[in-house]
């Protein structure tokens, strides 16, 4: 769960107009200004006595107005968790003077916000068609639509992007074992990580050939750097094709994902090349739009979502620090709290071939309902919820799973009708637990697609019908889960969520996800927080792997 600390840097950073972007891999891969690495002492004394002069002032006399101090504090409290509850006025403004101090002391900034960097003043995203900050981002776009035009095929940049010397491209087959091993090597060593560097994302080459290939997929598309002389694979981005809606617009999109750049090469500023090959690379099929996510802040969000999470093996949890207990209780407790039931109280099936039709019908009219969201061909749908299921069969890998599965999707048939009435789905994405012998291994689901027809029935959701109907069927994604012996159950503010996260006993998590859509403008979109025209969730239909 987040601190309290971790709540008020998340509001801080939410409210400013600017942003300081230093942590993240991307925005380390921005051009940065050049710096002397051999400065003449006298210099280097001169600067440490601006830093004291800067450290002794902000711990001398609050500099934290008061208004900034109620801003804080109020949208602390408005996002719950157990620590909104213990947010006064004296601990946020202790820990912004903390923060102000530590900006200091990083050299983010200065006395007034002096060395301060505008987020819109990043040489690489000032560049990129996308919402900028400032005045244009403060009143919604009248329209939605491209930010630029597209262009013909011969007018898109032919040649590959420059690479500092002694690296060169090279197009990943994940087909090919040796190179999607290559990929799942990359990834899990230099990928996501949590702010305490504790986990980090496991993807598995079943995980990427699912995700990286659906129908119509781009080979050219999953594009990796090479160290010239070793052939060594030190970064790669990926794409896939997506058509989406936003609002009442539908276009081909790009869907890109897996940024990643081997950690001993930050410096080299590949991430900005990466992203413009991958888009010129779009660009040459004829697509000029693109969707992506991110867990930190850059010119600029449609929407954020929260996570939730749902937890399953309470001890493994504790252990591995990923929960705690809280006080005034026991694991015991939590254990006892948390039990499920071992069997599923509607009568779920697994997803057959046979279904496939009819889930493509009801997954279509369902999604509508909501503002951004995919649009799956019959193909697609198969192969979202199907080619993920593994090989053999069941419990070959262990209790409940498949060798080599990745998706889990359960159906409910009408017994009368022989109708598909409701189906969820969820997919497994395990994360390595760094430093721990006992648990190396973090198994974890990810909540996917769902559609129930009971939304569509006279009065369903005013009555309360569909939100019961929806809790039965996420608890039984929660008692299949758990049957295959996952940790925890995740799921992010989106779609219907929140429906059901508070009574199966989600937990609030301290990672926010922040969706982007490239060349494209459009009011911003309900995920955590409602919006004017939309409750919250209501806005986003896409969930990103």
């Amino acid at each position: 769960m987040a601190s309290q600390s971790s709540k008020v840097e998340e509001v801080v950073d939410d409210a400013k107009d600017t942003e300081d972007i230093t942590d993240s891999e991307a925005e380390q891969e921005l051009p940065q200004e050049s710096t002397s690495t051999a400065a003449p002492s006298k210099k280097k004394k001169k600067k440490k006595s601006k830093a004291a002069r800067a450290l002794s002032a902000l711990s001398g006399k609050s500099e934290i107005p008061d208004d900034v101090v109620d801003r804080v504090l109020d949208v602390v409290q408005s996002k719950g968790g157990a620590s909104s509850q213990e947010a006064t006025a004296e601990n946020v403004r202790a820990l912004l003077e903390q923060m102000k101090i530590m900006d200091v002391a990083k050299g983010k900034t200065g006395i007034g916000g002096i060395n301060k960097k505008d987020m819109g003043e990043h040489k690489f995203w000032k560049t990129q068609p996308v919402p900028q900050p400032g005045k244009s981002c403060e009143e919604p776009p009248i329209n939605d639509g491209p930010i630029e035009p597209s262009v013909p095929r011969e007018e898109v940049r032919q040649d590959p992007y420059a690479l500092p010397n002694n690296f060169e491209w090279s197009t990943i087959d994940i087909n090919d074992p040796n190179q999607a091993k290559e990929v799942y090597d990359l990834l899990s060593l230099n990928y996501v990580e949590d702010d305490d560097a504790s986990f980090r994302f496991r993807y598995t080459a079943e995980f990427l050939q699912w995700a990286l290939q659906p129908p119509g997929y781009f080979k050219e598309w999953h594009v990796g750097v090479r160290v010239s002389s070793n052939k060594k694979l030190v970064a790669f981005i990926s794409g896939v094709p997506m058509k989406i809606h936003v609002r009442k617009n539908a276009f081909m999109s790009c869907e890109i994902n897996y940024l990643c750049v081997h950690k001993k090469l930050r410096s080299k500023r590949l991430a900005p090349v990466l992203i413009k090959e991958v888009t010129r690379r779009v660009h040459l099929e004829g697509i000029f739009q693109a969707i992506y996510t991110a867990g930190v802040v850059v010119p600029t969000p449609v929407s954020v979502c929260q996570y939730n999470h749902r937890p399953l093996n309470i001890s493994k949890l504790v252990d591995v620090k990923f929960s705690y207990v809280p006080r005034n209780t026991t694991l015991a407790r939590m254990v006892r709290v948390n039990k499920l039931e071992s069997t599923p109280t509607l009568p779920i099936r697994e997803m057959e071939e046979k279904d496939v039709a009819q889930v493509a019908e009801l997954f279509a009219k369902f999604m509508k309902r909501f503002d951004m969201v995919p649009e799956f061909s019959v193909d697609e749908v198969r192969h979202q919820f199907l080619s993920g299921k593994g090989k053999d069969e069941i419990g070959h890998d262990g209790p409940g799973r498949r060798r080599g599965q990745v998706t889990w999707c359960y159906v409910v048939e009408d017994p009368n009708s022989h109708e598909i009435t409701d189906f969820f789905s969820f997919y497994s994405l395990p994360s390595s637990i760094i430093g721990s012998i006992q648990h190396p291994v973090l198994e974890a689901a990810y909540l996917y697609y769902y559609a129930s027809a009971t939304v569509f029935e006279q009065g369903a959701e005013k009555n309360g019908k569909y939100q019961e109907r929806l809790h039965d069927l996420v608890r039984d994604a929660l008692i299949v889960a758990n049957n295959a012996k996952f940790d925890v159950f995740n799921a992010l503010t989106l779609m219907d969520n929140l429906h059901f996260l508070k009574d199966l006993k989600f937990g609030t998590g301290d990672g926010y996800l922040n969706f982007y859509l490239y060349n494209w403008r459009t009011q911003p979109l309900a995920g955590l927080n409602e919006t004017e025209d939309r409750e919250a969730g209501r806005g986003v239909g896409v969930v990103m792997l």
